[in-house]
């Protein structure tokens, strides 16, 4: 295949926090002659390039507009509390909300959980991003709650993160446009979802021969027996073997011999 021949790349979104790694790896095995281009985007951003085409799909964090997007959930993430390692909290395994209540808490604008109320002590300002929060969390300034992926892309020697049992999660879907529901997305439906190379989405199973019944084995096993007797010499109103001749008699002639 030529340059000009070769395929369009099948375009995949990810938000922070997402690691499509294992399903690349995969796609790579499948489908060689077709490029998988990640495309990193902004958490909320990520319906935003799906709508525009910029993606064929994406993996993306709901909630997501249903009107426009097909979404199929993945997996749910645990919510930590990221907080410097020499935090009192740092000596329970796990925490709640209330124990939250009389820390500052960072809620930044790219924040990707719902909260109904948000937890803790508000902060004058909302850091825009959550990088921006993590650096603010190590300078002492306060603690920041997010999606456990979050905490650990955002990784600094100096911090750590406990569960908040409580709080929201976030989960991660696969969404792409409802109208392009094409082959290549089907192709990667069925990786995200665990199929086999020949069980993918929209392929018919090959057509299996009818099994036939106990009994109807038995009847033709029975009728192949008789048809193999029936063949033999020996089988009335049969053609007697070649080089004999009957006499009618039961005895076997001999056979004449050419003058």
């Amino acid at each position: 295949m030529t340059d000009s021949q070769a395929a369009p790349p099948f375009r995949l979104a990810y938000v922070p926090g997402v690691t499509p790694t294992k399903w690349l790896r995969i796609w790579e095995e499948r489908l060689p002659d077709v490029p998988l281009t990640l495309v990193a985007v902004p958490a909320a951003e990520g319906v935003q390039v799906l709508n525009g085409g910029s993606a064929d799909a994406g993996l993306v964090r709901l909630p997501v507009d249903r009107t426009s997007l097909s979404a199929i959930p993945l997996y749910t993430e645990t919510t930590v509390v990221v907080l410097p390692k020499e935090h009192a909290m740092t000596t329970a395994t796990e925490v709640t909300v209330e124990d939250l209540a009389d820390e500052l808490v960072l809620h930044p604008l790219d924040d990707t959980l719902e909260w109904e109320t948000p937890p803790g002590l508000p902060a004058k300002e909302r850091p825009g991003s959550t990088a921006d929060a993590v650096e603010l969390v190590a300078a002492g300034v306060g603690l920041l709650v997010v999606p456990q992926s979050l905490a650990r892309l955002h990784h600094r020697r100096d911090l750590t993160y406990r569960p908040v049992v409580d709080a929201p999660q976030s989960q991660v879907a696969l969404a792409w446009p409802q109208e392009e529901t094409t082959d290549l997305v089907e192709e990667f439906i069925g990786i995200v979802r665990g199929r086999t190379v020949n069980s993918s989405r929209g392929r018919a199973p090959a057509a299996a021969e009818p099994k036939q019944k106990p009994k109807q084995k038995q009847k033709q096993a029975a009728t192949g027996g008789k048809r193999q007797q029936s063949t033999g010499g020996g089988r009335t109103g049969g053609r007697p073997r070649s080089g004999s001749r009957s006499s009618g008699t039961g005895k076997r002639e001999k056979p004449r011999r050419r003058s």
